[in-house]
């Protein structure tokens, strides 16, 4: 027997971050889109022990050993409810590593979506948000999918409505950032100067709300995009060359180094792809819209 979850990539329509906390997080007002990209984590019974495989793009990036998001979910609910981890997790890679579109959470959530349904341990809903939780700031809204508001470190989730469908181009960059690396530069960047308290945008929530792409591009804001681009400045070429393909918008997703164009329609998007595909600042472009649902089983 086995058990497959799908879960979504996510970008960052929204990220405001405060001042390096003493705990060394910070907080944030993080809204998360969950957009059609996908992860898919399959659960099979493993006598010999926890291990993980992956296979797709970039999957010799993917750590197979503890660090592995998706194996620490399995160890998290094994010991929360006194079994071994005994689990071989197979990660079915989709979603670009290290770019800043929550791929390693997304992996966390589905894993323990598909472990929970393999031991039918029935874990609650909150139970399984507190395990998320605990694993990463992401993890939770990997779980959840659709639109939230992300609080405290971004774990705490406030979802949100979404009025309609956006569409999206997504150029992936050659190698990954470090997202710890990133805050680092963030906290540099920002040294000596009053960072104010993160709070999201009244005009943001409402563009969301309405399905208003026009109105969401003009207000799509990352505080962590100066740092992404002073650690690799070549992303300020990518975008620029979408926002002169048309794009609404454009933003470096989360902590990068994966940029992120909002495009006004379906076939605007494709066009928008084809252009940036031809202009030699990325590695390679995808077309998807959001939002879509949470880690699923299937």
């Amino acid at each position: 027997m086995s058990v497959t979850v799908r879960v979504p990539a996510k970008v960052n329509v929204q990220l405001a971050v405060g001042a390096a906390r003493p705990d060394g997080f910070h907080d944030l007002a993080n809204v998360f889109l969950a957009v059609g990209l996908y992860d898919e984590v399959t659960a099979t019974p493993s006598p010999g022990g926890l291990r993980v495989t992956c296979s797709g793009p970039d999957a010799g990036q993917v750590p197979l050993d503890r660090t592995n998001l998706a194996a620490r979910a399995a160890e998290a609910l094994a010991a929360r409810y006194g079994r071994t981890p005994d689990v071989h997790l197979h990660i079915a890679k989709d979603i670009p590593v290290a770019g800043g579109m929550a791929g390693g959470s997304a992996d966390g959530a589905a894993a323990l979506l598909a472990c929970d349904a393999l031991w039918k341990t029935g874990a609650s809903r909150p139970d399984l948000l507190e395990i998320c939780a605990e694993l990463g700031s992401d993890v939770p809204f990997s779980m959840v999918g659709g639109a939230a508001l992300g609080t405290g470190r971004g774990e705490t989730l406030t979802e949100l409505e979404v009025g309609g469908t956006f569409h999206w181009v997504f150029a992936l960059a050659d190698g990954g950032l470090s997202t710890p690396a990133v805050f680092r530069e963030f906290d540099r960047l920002t040294e000596g100067t009053e960072v104010p308290e993160p709070v999201a945008s009244p005009q943001l929530l409402k563009a969301l709300a309405e399905g208003d792409a026009h109105a969401l591009a003009a207000t799509l804001v990352n505080d962590l995009q100066p740092a992404a681009l002073s650690l690799r400045p070549s992303l300020a070429g990518t975008l620029a060359a979408g926002t002169a393909a048309g794009a609404l918008g454009a933003l470096v997703s989360g902590s990068g180094p994966t940029t992120a164009f909002l495009c006004a329609s379906a076939a605007a998007a494709e066009k928008i792809a084809e252009t940036l595909s031809a202009s030699g600042t990325c590695r390679s472009v995808r077309v998807t819209a959001g939002p879509v649902p949470g880690a699923t089983v299937l």
